[in-house]
């Protein structure tokens, strides 16, 4: 295949070296958000959203946290007209958030979008007009005055309007095209339209620069941004935007260096809705800042019901392997990622970890986003291993398996995953456990015990059991209650045994009271394991060791 000699190198370097990004190992402070889900998202599902699918979507906006909210191109639609209207004339806008509204640098487009956004509380004006070496050469058929004329032009309208429409409003241009476009020029344009708003300090526009197509490597936009930074006019008076694209699958890096370089403000898509291969995701680019500690802003403590409202109304879905929605992405099937997962899990619960979260395997703590480790953390198929079929059985039923236990459930479990070829519920896998080691009666059950002292140490028990449907009675002696029914099992049965491990513990989910009793025992060199749960710990233990002799029968 040869197909790239087609293509070549299409973007442009700064004119001067712009690399103190580099030093930078962190983000430190969260940017100005903006969501472009009404607009940029809308425009770019199969079926648009209906006026009233936005009015819900903007309601979930405002409850996440979102400030600035880029509602629509007003002069494209009727829909999107009627929606912004909508929000004014019901006074949906709240005083702590601004709209935002798109409108090309054509005369009749500015003034239609003045005439929807008359009597906003604050609204963003956002201008723009493409610049690139492509579209002025193969699309305007314009030099690079007259594109820049274009801009200015829409500027100076914008300013003429504001000041004539009721309301309160803020500018933002956008150089549409920009990775296509010479960064030197991409600047004076910007600079041109700065001349004519004269921002301040108090009364700031927004530049916005986007990979309205994204053909560069994040380290080249990250020099573009910087050169920006350190180059356009009025900075005090001005916040650099970014608004990457993720044509290259590059979203999240160009919007991090970006920031990094000196980007004050993120235009985006909750979970990269966008055209073509969609926006940056504001959740990822969020969430990211929570794991090295810096906080968003933005609230997405609820990400299960903030994924389900957004496939609801845009009838997008949110991938399995997206970050922190995606339904396996904390979910390991791995035998070594869940036993690791598990560790980590325990070391945190006895105290041993600080206060920092470094569970391994886990950036963040799932219940940070909603998320719980019962159904997210561990699953278990063919694949899986004994820690976390073991992590399951503590975190669902509240049975600690004895370590010595672990493999030999582990191996049963993957074993019917295997048969099966399916992934195993928490269910299945209790219901495995309960089978094999909770019920096993193949051979006899006891129905009936009773203990008398003998001397200072010594246990004597008299014992029913049901043996293949024979009722009978049965006596051992022993130096505990344990010992002594142990004891008569032997003798009645004519079979010999060593008890290797016994533990117990109380039942953590489900009622209190119950103790759960786990025996192992050694027989011709094989061990042979079962448990018991029973609200008298006496009774859970002696049911552990039928299960255990049974599988010796």
């Amino acid at each position: 295949m040869e197909a790239a000699k087609k293509y070549g190198k299409q973007y442009f370097m700064p004119p001067v070296d712009c690399y103190d990004w580099v030093k930078k190992d962190t983000i430190d402070k969260a940017p100005i958000w903006c969501s472009v889900d009404l607009r940029d998202g809308n425009q770019a599902l199969i079926e648009p959203m209906s006026l009233e699918q936005k009015l819900i979507f903007f309601k979930l906006l405002v409850d996440i946290g979102f400030k600035e909210i880029e509602v629509g191109f007003p002069a494209a639609s009727d829909t999107e007209y009627q929606f912004m209207r909508a929000l004014i004339e019901r006074n949906m806008i709240p005083s702590d958030v601004t709209v935002q509204v798109l409108t090309q640098a054509r005369e009749h487009i500015i003034k239609k979008t003045f005439e929807a956004v008359k009597g906003a509380p604050h609204a963003i004006i956002h201008l723009y007009n493409s610049t690139s070496v492509a579209q002025r050469e193969q699309v305007f058929k314009k030099s690079k005055e007259e594109v820049k004329k274009i801009a200015v032009d829409g500027a100076k309208l914008l300013l003429d309007l504001a000041n004539e429409t009721d309301g309160n409003f803020s500018f933002e241009y956008s150089p549409e095209s920009f990775p296509g476009t010479e960064v030197d020029y991409a600047l004076e344009v910007c600079n041109a339209v700065l001349d004519v708003w004269q921002p301040t300090k108090e009364n700031k526009a927004i530049i916005n620069i986007p990979t309205t197509v994204q053909i560069a490597m994040p380290h080249v936009f990250a020099s573009q941004v910087e050169y920006f930074d350190k180059n356009l006019k009025y900075r005090e008076g001005v916040n650099i935007s970014i608004h990457p694209h993720n044509d290259r699958g590059c979203g999240i890096s160009d919007a991090e260096l970006g920031v990094l370089a000196g980007a004050d403000r993120v235009e985006g898509t909750l979970f990269g809705n966008g055209e073509r291969t969609g926006n940056v995701d504001i959740v990822t680019l969020a969430m990211n800042m929570i794991t090295h500690g810096v906080e968003s802003g933005l609230d997405f403590s609820n990400i299960m019901s903030i994924r389900n409202t957004y496939e609801e109304l845009t009838g997008m879905k949110v991938h399995e392997r997206t970050p922190y929605a995606g339904d396996l992405v904390f979910t390991a099937f791995s035998g070594s990622h869940q036993d690791a997962i598990s560790k980590g899990m325990a070391y945190r619960e006895q105290g041993l970890s600080g206060e920092k979260w470094t569970v391994p395997y886990l950036p963040i703590d799932p219940k940070d986003l909603g998320r719980e480790y019962e159904s997210d953390v561990i699953r278990i198929n063919s694949q899986s291993g004994k820690g976390g079929v073991a992590f399951i059985l503590k975190q669902n039923y509240g049975l600690t398996v004895p370590m010595p236990m672990r493999e030999e459930v582990g191996y049963l479990v993957k074993g019917v995953s295997d048969e099966r070829h399916a992934e195993l519920s928490p269910q299945d896998i209790y219901d495995i456990f309960k089978e094999h080691y909770l019920s096993y009666r193949k051979r006899f059950d006891v129905t009936e015990s009773h203990y008398t002292q003998e001397g200072e140490d010594g246990i004597f028990t008299r014992v029913t059991v049901n043996d293949n449907g024979e009722v009978k009675k049965i006596s051992g002696e022993g130096n505990g209650r344990l010992d002594a029914v142990s004891n008569a099992f032997k003798d009645y049965f004519k079979v010999d045994y060593t008890l290797k491990v016994y533990e117990e513990h109380a039942v953590s989910i489900g009622s209190h009271s119950q103790a759960a009793s786990y025996v192992g025992i050694e027989h011709d060199g094989k061990m042979f394991w079962g448990v018991g749960i029973n609200q008298d710990i006496i009774k859970s233990s002696v049911a552990a060791l039928v299960s255990a002799v049974n599988k010796i029968l």
